[in-house]
């Protein structure tokens, strides 16, 4: 009879244990995305992700300075697993405020080129952009262009249209320069290009290719990604526009074009860590980035998988060698600097 009590006693622990265990599975997750990204695609890939492995995403959508604000705020109490950002200048400020926690991952270091990524593993790329120059072929032509430092030249004046100051994107790109020729001889640049305006800065990337076919500018500063937006639209306008204009990669002799990405890392007080890291692992996989290139026109950072056609129908292109940590380091005086030159 005691023989009988202690097996019964043993089962019940078996019993209890395994069904602990299948209580923690992942269909029990959720996984909160601090995000700035606004896709149809992102929210195809998590509906992907959440298929394969049952762990759902609750997503929190916000511009990126005030998501990295929230996160400071909340502190130990977040909810927040992971924090995207379209910006490496960005991931580097929610580094520098101890945002973000160390990743350890052989899949991850195997996906992501090392240029995609913190060089201390707290942030990984998951597509990277080019800010290139965008000409009306009627105008110009190819063999005029040549760098960004060109856009002083007197023969551009009245010629070129770009975002405003405000813009992240123009600010990592007068961050870059800045890394590369040195604060004093930025600001000179700098001031040269605002007086090359056609315009005063205004509108998104889409509305700089529109001012040169519209006549008003003949080179556009933008990411290439809104060409193949753009193309693939459904505004008829913006089809004919973007079957107008030309891409041209500054500065393929010398010092490269300047290369920006959106990112993701751990926030440092996620209590989902491991599913945390599948779910970076899975966006950055083949599958995933596949997704990314042709639906988003932006470059993969998986070495294995192809851009979209049409970017791979510009050709290959000499990227900035520099560290992308540089644009978060040169973020304020970039901002100061601009606004010193009345870049508006």
């Amino acid at each position: 009879m005691k023989k009988i009590y202690t097996l019964a006693v043993l089962l019940i622990m078996i019993f209890t244990l395994v069904g602990c265990q299948l209580g923690n599975t992942n269909d029990d997750t959720t996984l909160t995305v601090y995000t700035e990204r606004h896709y149809d695609t992102d929210q195809e890939l998590y509906d992907r992700f959440t298929e394969i492995t049952g762990i759902k995403i609750n997503l929190i959508r916000d511009e990126a300075d005030k998501l990295i604000t929230r996160l400071e705020n909340e502190g130990e109490d977040t909810e927040a697993d992971l924090l995207i950002i379209a910006d490496a200048g960005r991931l580097g400020r929610a580094k520098s405020l101890n945002l973000f926690q160390p990743i350890s991952s052989d899949v991850l270091d195997n996906q992501v080129s090392q240029e995609y990524k913190d060089l201390e593993n707290h942030w990984y790329g998951l597509t990277m952009r080019a800010r290139v120059l965008v000409y009306h072929p009627d105008r110009v032509l190819a063999s005029d262009l040549s760098t960004y430092e060109d856009l002083v030249h007197p023969k551009w004046e009245g010629k070129i249209v770009t975002r405003s100051s405000t813009n992240i994107y123009n600010q990592s790109l007068m961050a870059s320069m800045m890394e590369i020729m040195g604060e004093e001889e930025a600001k000179i640049w700098a001031e040269g290009l605002v007086k090359n305006f056609a315009r005063d800065p205004q509108g998104n990337d889409r509305d700089q290719a529109k001012a040169l076919v519209s006549g008003e500018a003949d080179i556009a500063i933008m990411n290439t990604y809104y060409i193949g937006k753009m193309l693939y639209s459904s505004d008829p306008n913006e089809i004919e526009v973007a079957e107008t204009v030309k891409v041209f990669f500054p500065n393929q002799e010398t010092t490269g074009t300047h290369i920006n990405v959106s990112g993701i890392g751990i926030t440092k007080y996620s209590k989902s860590t491991d599913q945390a890291l599948e779910l970076i692992e899975f966006l950055t996989s083949v599958e995933a980035q596949k997704s990314y290139a042709d639906a988003n026109f932006e470059y993969p950072v998986n070495p294995l998988v192809e851009p979209h056609e049409l970017l791979q129908s510009w050709g290959d292109f000499m990227k900035q060698n520099i560290d992308l940590d540089t644009l978060g380091k040169y973020n304020q005086a970039a901002m100061i600097l601009m606004n010193e030159v009345d870049w508006k």
